[in-house]
């Protein structure tokens, strides 16, 4: 028998997140990477949301559905961190899916009005939340469960070690002391590894490698097992600045230290 002709299926969001990741290079490639950082699940004001929430308490965990709403297209085939190859979507944890449905656990703190507090959150704030739902452990851990193409059921963690060379860390420090954080994420994202891929803005240039976050760009190179940060620059062109860019005056003052 032939399969039935794909169906339209509407879905309402019950809420939004809110989270401390507000960039797709920043959010984690996972909950576990996300351990301790709070975040809250806000419930929109519908009636009857505040009884649905009931009896959360004493749950250590839950199941967060949510909507990758800034995953723009699909991939048949993707290259995960841990892969050294590219893998089929369906046995992958990438968000780009023919539906870019979200699921993530995490540690239950406490509810607040339509608000529930939780840690471990590795989602972008503004995902619409689909569902909510008590992780059971004796109905979903499954410990012995084989990992397929992955080399070991855990997560290896971070394999490349990251340093920071003497006139990148005077770039670096002076954003700080503006009140932007660029080294966080730039050792977030290196740590998995050098190759040049275009979900982690990684590329090779005709000088070597330059990774990407926001409107900044740093310039890095391998020496052994090691990665090592040389440059900081900005993004931004003449014209950007000229436009009124919302970063302009940063950069501004960035070039006039460090220079383009």
């Amino acid at each position: 028998m032939e399969p039935e002709a794909p169906r339209t299926i509407s879905l309402t969001p019950i809420g939004v997140v809110r989270s401390p990741f507000t960039q797709k290079i920043e959010a984690p490639r996972q909950g576990v990477v996300a351990e301790g950082v709070e975040g809250r699940i806000e419930l929109f004001p519908v009636p009857g949301f505040e009884h649905a929430l009931e009896d959360l308490e004493g749950w250590d965990r839950l199941w967060v559905l949510a909507w990758f709403d800034r995953a723009e297209h699909w991939r048949p085939k993707v290259q995960p961190p841990r892969s050294a190859r590219r893998r089929g979507v369906f046995a992958t944890r990438s968000p780009h899916r023919p539906n870019p449905i979200a699921l993530t656990c995490v540690r239950f703190v406490r509810v607040e009005g339509l608000t529930i507090v939780v840690r471990d959150l590795d989602l972008l704030d503004g995902t619409p939340v689909l569902d909510v739902k008590p992780y059971v452990p004796y109905a979903d851990a499954f410990p012995e469960a084989s990992s397929g193409w992955l080399e070991s059921a855990a997560d290896p963690g971070p394999r490349w070690p990251v340093q920071v060379a003497p006139n990148a860390r005077e770039a670096l420090d002076f954003l700080a002391s503006q009140g932007f954080d660029l080294e966080t994420p730039l050792r977030t994202t290196l740590m998995l590894g050098p190759e040049p891929r275009p979900y982690r803005r990684i590329r090779a240039t005709a000088t070597g490698l330059v990774i990407a976050y926001r409107t900044w760009r740093a310039a890095f190179h391998v020496a052994g097992d090691t990665i090592v940060v040389e440059r900081i620059a900005s993004g931004l062109t003449d014209a950007d600045l000229r436009k009124g860019h919302s970063e302009a005056a940063l950069h501004e003052a960035f070039r006039g230290l460090f220079g383009a």
